[in-house]
């Protein structure tokens, strides 16, 4: 709390409001390998629209599958004479897939052995078999404004509250509000178990997916003058 001469006063009010995740996006790649260009690239390719169809059969739209990298590449090794030897060259292509939805009505992920994440991941690394990579995910809620109008709303009651407990011990009362300051953080996940699924693919059991929470913080400081 500040305040000055001329009557004002200042606080610092937070807030923050949390959601369980419903969209997740997943790196997939495809690093193959040959003794020609042309053979580690049609590999590459071939194996690439193996994921693609598998996560299309899964209901995953066109729009939420980008390709975000593509490359070849000459495969070497060090003799022991400290030379450089070729053995073969790599291709490999990258995916950016989205996942939508994938919380069901109970606010937990979809578990289903077709619609869960966990499965449609599943899928597309059955598909296309050993060379495919996972680069990692990412866990977002898809209306983040609504996240943020609960945060400040949060945020301005506590501010308010604070200032007119002071005001009131001071025997005055807030007046018009000179100036208001905001400062954003988020989203940031929050550990919370949600479910681990245990749909098949390509006779294995689909790894275990955590959906957590994520979380959106705000501060503001605002400025009253005193009545």
């Amino acid at each position: 709390m500040t305040s000055d001469a001329v009557g004002t006063i200042t606080m610092i009010g937070s807030g923050s409001a949390s959601a369980t995740p419903d969209i997740m996006r997943v790196a997939i790649s495809v690093d193959t390998r040959a003794d020609t260009v042309a053979a580690a690239y049609a590999r590459a390719g071939e194996r690439a629209d193996a994921v693609i169809q598998s996560l299309r059969g899964d209901g995953v739209h066109g729009r939420d599958i980008s390709t975000s990298g593509l490359t070849v590449r000459a495969d070497t090794v060090w003799t022991d004479g400290n030379r450089e030897k070729l053995v073969g060259y790599s291709a490999g292509t990258s995916l950016t897939v989205t996942l939508r939805d994938i919380a069901g009505p109970d606010g937990e992920a979809k578990s289903g052995k077709d619609d869960g994440p966990a499965a449609i991941i599943a899928h597309a690394v059955a598909a296309g078999g050993d060379d495919v990579r996972l680069g990692g995910l990412t866990l977002t809620v898809a209306n983040e404004e609504a996240l943020m109008v609960r945060a400040r709303d949060e945020a301005w009651d506590h501010a308010v509250s604070k200032a007119e407990q002071y005001v009131s011990r001071a025997g005055r009362t807030l007046g018009p509000v000179v100036e208001i300051t905001e400062n954003i953080s988020g989203p940031i996940p929050a550990p919370r178990v949600a479910f681990a699924a245990a749909a098949k693919a390509g006779g294995a059991p689909a790894m275990p997916v955590e959906l957590g929470e994520s979380e959106i913080s705000t501060s503001i400081r605002v400025t009253w003058q005193l009545a």
